[in-house]
């Protein structure tokens, strides 16, 4: 099991990088906050102070086809948001 998907990089999740030094993931459904913490950790070499996690439920997305009108739902996921250390930092564009 792949614990973390991928950084959120959104406005929301850069104001809260800039003002409160947190960082924001897209997590396994099935991850706890230990092993998220752990996985944070070991990736990228910071110490985490706190952190909270959240299932996103998908929007109900609609659209016109030749069929008709199709509905679905978008993919729930777990959001984690790390708030590190004061002093250290995460840069998601270093290793591009």
């Amino acid at each position: 099991m792949e614990i973390l998907k991928k950084p959120i990089l959104t406005e929301k999740a850069s104001l809260l990088t800039e003002k409160l030094n947190r960082f924001t993931f897209k997590a396994d459904h099935r991850a706890n906050k230990l092993q998220i913490k752990e996985a944070i950790e070991k990736m990228y070499g910071v110490t985490i102070e706190a952190i909270n996690t959240m299932v996103v439920v998908g929007k109900i997305k609609s659209r016109n086809t030749k069929a008709g009108i199709t509905s679905g739902r978008a993919a729930k996921y777990k959001k984690a948001v790390v708030t590190l250390k004061d002093g250290e930092t995460i840069d998601f564009y270093s290793n591009i």
